[in-house]
């Protein structure tokens, strides 16, 4: 049998590369033999690979290449830098160009003689899907968003979008998707409330184009074969939500977090791959080492959406009248001119503009996670075991924080429409987090007991790895 050869292509975005990178480890260490190639658009690459002489080189690292495709951007493109006009344009260029530079990857690595045997399009991906399809490649979308926020939008498109869309406007209402908790709207992704902003409408198409390649490629299935979906999630934590749609095969296999797979023993690696932001170089570590255990609040409000300034200010004052110790992400893209955070460096506060975010969270001196509950961070909070406050901003963060709560490792605080959390009440829920209370005693304990499920779903003989190699075996006979 020739070695499998996996391809995994991504969309540009450091929510979209991280779980990219984390499934590719993981193919490449549990099939011995097997090759994966990630591409991610152009402006991601150069990104990640700043010294290639070429953006489009190719890089090698043992078993894992990377190889872009081309969305039409190559400079990169930021959703919330623009408006609708500017989002509808990208995507229609992303869908156009992003296809025809894809199909040229496929025929690049079939001319080196390591032609594709899997195409693992990722959400948003959905023209990578067509490609494979028109090719007879065999393809498994990779959901790196959690099972509950996969059916949620399977039954949203598959008959209850008109519910919704008639109660759009009342938070409260309350309804129940097959196989899913009831569910408040408030609690439900913003694509679904909010029909006025053209970024998150054109965001929304694509997420539908993904699911109706899903349905595609089950009305054209031979032998009742249902679409296959990795999914970036463990057993234990959804259960439920990852049989209420029993018309698509999931393989959970999560938790992606990357450094839980690197530890510098595999053979070949060169470690060469960057993020799309630099890390910055102050001594964040060494400042958390000062630090009593569970002493510091860390705050990161992920890496594609921008906090204003009022938010920003509102965050400083409720920490510092907290009286704990703070570590703050404040992206260089996201930093106003006249924005004095380096300024604020001192004993009790450090804010920087990128950092090693799971490094961060597993260090001792953390005890608490300021988050909009994406779903990366999420599950990496989970995984080091850190309580979380969530501060939902939109896309699937409401629902994500809507599950942690279930898991009682999470305070989500009161927001007010505009999505803004004001500074006493910032106070209140890190109080409640990281106090001596019962209530905070029970959220750790909690958090803890998850950490744990989560570590042996991805050992040897776990539940994740189990599943990995269910579906490796099912596209091996595929080839």
């Amino acid at each position: 049998m020739a070695p499998q050869h996996f391809l995994v292509v991504v969309f540009p975005g450091q929510g979209h590369i991280n779980p990219a990178r984390a499934l590719a480890e993981r193919l490449v260490r549990a099939m011995p033999g097997a090759h994966v190639t990630l591409s991610a658009a152009v402006s991601a690459h150069r990104l990640m690979f700043p010294s290639l002489e070429y953006p489009d080189e190719e890089v090698h690292d043992g078993a894992i290449s990377y190889i872009p495709y081309s969305d039409g951007y190559d400079r990169g493109f930021r959703l919330f830098a623009g408006d609708g006009d500017d989002a509808r344009r990208y995507s229609e260029a992303f869908a156009r160009v992003g296809r025809e530079t894809f199909s040229a990857v496929l025929d690049r690595l079939a001319a080196r003689g390591r032609p594709v045997t899997c195409v693992v399009y990722a959400m948003l991906m959905w023209w990578a899907a067509e490609v494979a399809r028109e090719r007879g490649l065999p393809r498994a979308l990779y959901w790196n968003q959690p099972a509950t926020m996969l059916a949620v939008y399977y039954h949203y498109l598959h008959g209850y979008e008109r519910i919704v869309t008639e109660h759009a406007a009342e938070p409260g209402f309350t309804l129940a998707m097959p196989g899913l908790p009831p569910m408040a709207i408030r609690d439900l992704p913003s694509f679904f409330t909010n029909s006025t902003d053209g970024r998150l409408v054109s965001s929304f198409d694509n997420i539908r184009r993904t699911f109706q390649q899903l349905d595609l490629d089950a009305a054209i299935s031979s032998g009742g074969r249902k679409p296959t979906v990795l999914v970036n999630t463990v057993e234990a934590l959804e259960l439920g939500a990852l049989a209420s749609v029993p018309e698509l095969d999931m393989f959970p296999i999560g938790p992606a977090v990357l450094s839980l797979f690197t530890d510098g023993t595999r053979s070949g690696t060169n470690t060469v791959v960057g993020d799309l932001f630099e890390h910055d170089e102050k001594g964040y570590m060494e400042w958390l080492d000062t630090k009593p255990a569970r002493s510091v609040v860390y705050m990161l409000f992920g890496s594609l959406a921008a906090t204003t300034k009022q938010q920003k200010e509102e965050m400083k004052r409720g920490l510092a009248a907290s009286g704990r110790s703070y570590l703050q992400v404040v992206r260089k893209d996201n930093r106003d001119t006249d924005d004095d955070d380096d300024d604020d460096d001192d004993d009790q506060s450090m804010v920087v503009e990128w950092c090693d975010q799971v490094r961060v969270l597993s260090h001792p001196a953390v005890g608490c996670f300021v988050t909009q509950c994406g779903w990366n961070s999420t599950l990496e909070s989970v995984a080091c075991g850190v309580p979380v406050v969530a501060v939902p901003q939109w896309s699937d963060q409401d629902t994500n924080g809507r599950l942690v709560v279930e898991w009682s490792a999470l305070v989500r605080g009161a927001i007010h429409a505009d999505r803004f959390m004001d500074a006493e009440e910032l106070t209140r829920c890190v109080d409640m987090v990281m106090g001596d209370t019962e209530e905070g005693a029970a959220i750790r304990s909690s958090s803890i007991t998850w950490k744990a499920k989560v570590h042996e779903a991805i050992t040897d003989g776990g539940s994740s790895e189990l599943n990995l190699m269910t579906f490796q075996d099912q596209f091996a006979n595929d080839a």
